[in-house]
């Protein structure tokens, strides 16, 4: 039943108003991403995307580890509907959360998986529509149903209410008060506040006549796994557009292994299309140092450096990763040295920065945590080892995942829960939180 469901789900995602094909390999990618620790996950992938059983696995691990960073932001087709403001941004993330659904039923899941998929949803959902607002339904084709084809056997479109007109897109203003309001990261906001006056100087001189020195527009951005990274960089693509030096603002966010193909030749054909796509945007490569580990990782920074002198005036890539590896990275290449002149440091949060991010995305998500439970997430911050691969941001998205997973369980027996016992979140939900990992993709 649950291959059913994922398949109606993929075949439902092209009717909410994006390229079909284009939708269906995102959706596929994130269902790997999402049931990927899921025993007996893979092999209902391939069954519920076509795909021969009997074969390699190899495919559904391709497409998880392509997709990791989805689980905890969105996916790139929706983050360009979002960046145009395109009335469709809703019914996708509804359509991405009912795959979610289905793909979190793989296999054999844990508690703390399915718990896992709540969060995806959750940041698909916020992201298209705003914390404040409750998303647009899909309509829905139970398990097993057939979905509605066209004479050509391509799914149909679905009814759906008339859509609000597209926002205003928003100002200069309003994106500095959003990075602002961002908890902790001092040193980072000085410094994109900085970046802003300075190209906003300069276009003002271009315009006057002036010369000007041509400042580089990329950025390095250095410190440890959940510092909100992929946040600001989201950010500064629109800040740049609201400086009118992108048209779009949108960024796509990858890694080595969306850049680099398997054989010499193929790599830089992979990265001049995704290059592409960032077009007029922001291209976050995260992990960037991943690249200088063999030639394939060589011929893409190559065949990056080219694509970013070509369009120079229509491309901003902020590469991402530790501070160390960072620099030799940058300095394995002249041109990368070149062109990355500005780095921007983010500091790991203080405990009292982690526990207003744990309240933050509880209440996000509906949740309340009593007193005494933001008082025990404190001892549980106290105990944790603060190494280069705490997860920071990541870390408290994880506490509260496996909070939401034994207040779940803790409600087991109750029929009709009040609305309080649904939202509230008591110590006992944190009493087993021990160890949590690091590799989930969550953003402060």
């Amino acid at each position: 039943m649950s291959t059913t469901a994922l398949a109606a789900a993929l075949d439902a995602l092209a009717a909410a108003g994006v390229s079909g094909p284009a939708a269906r390999a995102e959706g596929e990618r994130l269902a790997a991403a999402v049931a990927e620790s899921s025993p007996g996950a893979a092999a209902d992938w391939l069954a519920a995307t076509g795909r021969p059983t009997s074969g390699s696995l190899q495919p559904f691990f391709d497409a998880a580890v392509s997709a990791r960073r989805w689980r905890s932001a969105p996916t790139d087709l929706l983050d360009e509907l979002i960046a145009t403001r395109s009335p469709a941004a809703a019914r996708y993330a509804e359509a991405l959360a009912q795959v979610v659904d289905a793909a979190a039923t793989l296999g054999d899941p844990s508690i703390s998986a399915i718990a896992a998929a709540e969060g995806t949803k959750a940041v698909h959902r916020s992201a298209a529509q705003g914390r404040d607002k409750a998303p647009t339904p899909l309509p829905t084709t139970p398990p097993g149903s057939a979905v509605p084809t066209t004479a050509q056997g391509d799914p149909a479109a679905v009814p759906a209410e008339e859509p609000e007109p597209p926002k205003e897109e928003r100002t200069l203003e309003e994106l500095l008060e959003e990075l602002d309001q961002l908890t902790g990261l001092g040193r980072v906001k000085d410094e994109i506040h900085r970046q802003t006056e300075l190209l906003r100087i300069e276009r003002l001189r271009a315009e006057a006549g002036l010369t000007s020195p041509t400042l580089t527009r990329h950025l390095v951005f250095v410190g440890n796994p959940g510092t909100g990274k992929t946040t600001v960089g989201r950010l500064v693509a629109g800040i740049y557009r609201a400086l009118g030096l992108l048209d779009k603002g949108h960024l796509v966010e990858v890694d080595r292994s969306e850049l680099v193909a398997g054989y010499l030749g193929q790599t830089a054909e992979k990265t001049t299309a995704v290059v592409q796509r960032a077009l007029g945007g922001v291209l976050f490569i995260d992990e960037a140092y991943a690249l200088a580990e063999d030639q394939y990782g060589r011929e893409a920074v190559d065949t990056l450096v080219k694509d970013m002198e070509d369009h120079r005036d229509d491309l901003v890539v902020i590469v991402a990763g530790y501070p160390g590896p960072m620099a030799r990275f940058v300095s394995t290449n002249p041109g990368l040295e070149s062109r990355f002149s500005r780095t921007i440091t983010f500091e790991d949060y203080s405990a009292a920065e982690l526990r207003q991010i744990f309240e933050t995305l509880a209440r996000a998500a509906d949740f309340e945590p009593q007193p005494a439970t933001l008082d025990r997430f404190d001892r549980l911050v106290a105990d944790q080892l603060r190494g280069e691969g705490f997860g920071n941001g990541r870390w408290a998205r994880n506490v509260l995942d496996s909070a939401i997973a034994r207040h779940a369980w803790r409600l087991r027996d109750v029929e009709r829960p009040t609305v309080d016992q649904l939202r509230t979140l008591v110590p006992e939900d944190l009493e087993d939180v021990v160890d949590i990992g690091t590799d989930s993709e969550a953003t402060p």
